[in-house]
């Protein structure tokens, strides 16, 4: 098959969408397809084009047998309104020539966000005459809302009117969690056009590691310490000032520390909350190289997960299957009848606080503290949980089986990669 993946983040961004669509496209061009990558000059999560990238254009690239097309998008460090909307609307344009000029594909994945992305991909699909799987992994613009991202009510109209156009275009959606099946079906969106397939991890990458001997826990002066670790985006939906605030609390129990790694504006957010919660016992580190991320991981005694209040059926946090397959204990502090919930008690691996709680949250962090047998047993369940329902190999599985089979439903589509692969 030829493949295009339209996605607005790529390699080399460490976290969120990049990481997965690399690791898909890689994965797929082992086993025989060729995939081509539509993708923004990588910005995230600085919100800056790397240094590498600047004052270009279009750019082409080829690694691990991918090609990745790349074009200039408008990036602001502190976006506003406007600047939100002009990176969308640059994405869309420049980004539609590569796409174009590029050869036939035979299907073409688009992932969301970027929500706009719709419009070229639905141009392309309909020149091209080749099915379209909008990929789901956040669902908007209902999250830039319950955020307060969006509050202009006719931008807020016009994003709906753009959500339902990608829905009805659409060949397939893919979702990442059972909470999304269920927010489309009550948008009157069909069920024989909703595929789940889970966002996943490498288990061979992301794995159980001892915390004896760690590099990341010498060099941060954390041995004999209890680590309690978050590493990701620190933004609008997350609300670590929970954290923070928890932390503070249980600031009188010197073995315990609390790590923060993310983006600098984030930090320096959370710097301030530190001091005026006099929260010494945080440390705030920034991302660490992808290659180290499983010895970072494996410095933590229990990982978090954090969510605000308003976050239910349109987010499910990535690094809850990086956390399970690193085969530590989880807390999470989000909505009990929210998709992350849902996937953590399923698990096994971990215990579920109500969101925006720095009371509740500090209580579960003390009691896996106070029994670390609970600790192994849920890191345990982690671990096992990853390999069984987040492997990659069965997620790439997922994706070519559903690629063959819309190739395939599509006649003139599928008569031509039957020709293809007969000679």
């Amino acid at each position: 098959m030829r493949i295009l993946i339209y996605s607005y983040n790529y390699y080399p961004e460490p976290i969120g969408i990049a990481p997965l669509m690399t690791e898909l496209a890689e994965g797929l061009v082992k086993r025989g397809h060729q995939v081509r990558v539509v993708t923004a000059m990588p910005n995230y999560p600085e919100r800056r084009i790397y240094d590498a990238y600047k004052n270009k254009l279009y750019l082409t690239e080829y690694k691990n047998g991918v090609q990745i097309q790349r074009s200039y998008v408008w990036i602001r460090p502190q976006p506003n309104l406007l600047d939100r909307i002009l990176l969308d609307a640059s994405f869309v344009v420049t980004s539609f020539v590569p796409a174009l000029m590029g050869w036939r594909p035979d299907v073409i994945l688009a992932t969301s966000p970027s929500l706009p992305v719709c419009v070229p991909t639905t141009i392309l699909g309909w020149l091209q005459n080749c099915p379209v799987v909008l990929n789901l992994q956040d669902i908007l613009p209902e999250a830039a809302i319950h955020v307060g991202l969006i509050k202009n009510q006719l931008l807020i109209k016009a994003f709906t009117v753009l959500e339902k156009f990608a829905y009805r275009t659409a060949t397939k959606i893919s979702v990442i969690a059972d909470g999304f099946v269920e927010n489309l079906l009550n948008k009157n969106v069909k069920a024989n056009k909703i595929v789940q397939i889970p966002n996943w991890v490498d288990v061979n990458f992301i794995r159980p590691l001892p915390k004896e001997n760690n590099s990341f826990r010498t060099d941060h002066k954390l041995n004999d310490k209890f680590v309690v670790l978050y590493s990701g985006n620190i933004a609008l939906t997350q609300g670590l000032e929970t954290v923070v605030k928890a932390a503070s609390k249980l600031r009188h129990i010197p073995d315990i520390t609390f790590v923060i790694v993310g983006e600098a504006q984030g930090l320096q957010r959370l710097q301030q909350e530190c001091q005026n919660c006099g929260a010494d016992n945080v440390l705030l580190l920034p991302f660490q190289p992808r290659e180290k991320l499983p010895e970072m991981l494996a410095a933590a005694d229990v990982g978090l997960v954090v969510q605000k209040k308003n976050v239910i059926s349109f987010n499910m946090p990535s690094k809850i299957q990086v956390l399970l397959a690193s085969g530590r204990a989880l807390v999470a502090s989000v909505p009990d009848n929210g998709t992350a919930a849902r996937a953590i008690k399923q698990s096994g691996g971990g215990v579920v606080v109500p969101p925006e709680d720095s009371d509740a949250l500090a209580k579960a962090i003390l009691d896996l503290y106070q029994h670390p047998e609970k600790v192994k047993a849920l890191g345990y369940n982690s671990r096992q949980f990853a390999v069984e329902q987040y492997s990659f190999d069965q997620a790439l599985n997922n994706y070519e089986s559903l690629f063959y089979t819309m190739i395939s439903d599509s006649p003139a589509i599928g008569s031509t990669v039957v020709s293809k692969q007969e000679v």
